[in-house]
């Protein structure tokens, strides 16, 4: 660290017209953000910067779905320019200052989430940048909690047809999903889905969490979202295809344990992407999975999804 503390100005933005400053730092979600302000996904308090002088050496913010309160952390930005040492110190000093002002106290943090090339670990500079990022983070106490797959289908890629192995049929509203979710959440290999147990709530509870946390958000048709079966009826999986408000999505997909080992993945993801490709005709479909889920990345290779990115989720445990 340097001898004496690097002078800085720390303060969010004073509204809208302030972006410019903002967008002196680069990611991958800038191009969100105008819209984001538009529509109250973002407010101008929640976006924070930095100055040395007037230029930008560090940014944070916080995202919601409606704008009443933050939900994620989802940027956070570092002048890559800069020594090292200078760089975690002007980091450290912004999410500290940002979040005291932003989180209410009490409350908890809202996760940190971070998208990084697919590659990350193969280039010595953009490693070191994501290196950075992640120990000032972990300096205030946050903990990397998974690395994922960021995935894409994209237009042109073949859709395989109905196998006819199992029949498919729209989720009869939320119990009916929820009935299947929570075996599902029974030795889950996700890693949200572990926590929520971890913290003790039961595998009902943690699916009622997730359902009502980020499914109910959706407003997409429910009658996208499909039902699994045998031809006797009797439930194998579920598959929920959606679009948040920057992409059509395999929001959730899942198999029953008694089902499992016998390939129904592939036949359930075929169905959701014929969802949106097929029905919806879109352009392409976004999904994630923790880098440690192989079989479901092995699942999403095999239907001609890339891996186009990957993220990082970090937690506080206070």
């Amino acid at each position: 660290m340097p001898d004496a503390p690097l002078d800085l100005s720390i303060r969010p933005l004073s509204g809208p017209e302030e972006l410019n400053l903002f967008l002196e730092l680069p990611y991958v979600l800038d191009h969100e953000l105008a819209d984001d302000l538009a529509t109250g996904r973002r407010r101008p308090e929640w976006m924070w910067v930095a100055l040395r002088g007037d230029r930008v050496v560090a940014r944070i913010a916080w995202w919601s779905r409606d704008g009443e309160a933050p939900l994620l952390l989802d940027f956070f930005d570092l002048d890559d320019t800069l020594p090292l040492a200078e760089r975690e110190e002007a980091g450290l000093r912004l999410v500290e200052t940002a979040t005291a002002a932003v989180v209410p106290a009490g409350a908890p943090r809202p996760e940190y989430g971070r998208y990084v090339p697919a590659d990350w670990r193969e280039d010595p500079a953009v490693r070191e940048a994501v290196e950075a990022r992640v120990r000032v983070m972990e300096r205030t106490g946050a903990r990397l909690l998974v690395e994922r797959l960021r995935l894409e289908w994209r237009a042109g890629t073949p859709v395989p047809a109905d196998s006819g192995r199992l029949r498919f049929r729209p989720a009869d509203g939320r119990e009916d999903l929820l009935a299947l979710m929570t075996p599902v959440m029974e030795g889950t290999l996700d890693a949200h889905g572990q926590q929520d147990l971890a913290s003790g709530l039961s595998p009902r509870e943690a699916a009622e969490k997730h359902y009502d946390e980020e499914l109910a958000g959706y407003s997409t048709p429910r009658e996208w979202w499909r039902v699994a079966e045998l031809p006797d009826g009797e439930p194998v999986g579920f598959v929920v295809p959606a679009r948040n408000s920057y992409n059509p999505i395999v929001a959730y997909i899942g198999v029953l344990p008694a089902h499992r080992g016998h390939g129904y993945i592939d036949d359930i993801l075929a169905e959701g992407t014929r969802v949106l490709a097929v029905q919806e005709d879109v352009a392409r479909i976004r999904a994630s999975t923790d880098l440690g889920n192989v079989p479901m990345a092995k699942a999403f290779a095999r239907l001609g999804y890339i891996n186009f990115e990957r993220s990082f989720d970090m937690v506080w445990d206070d």
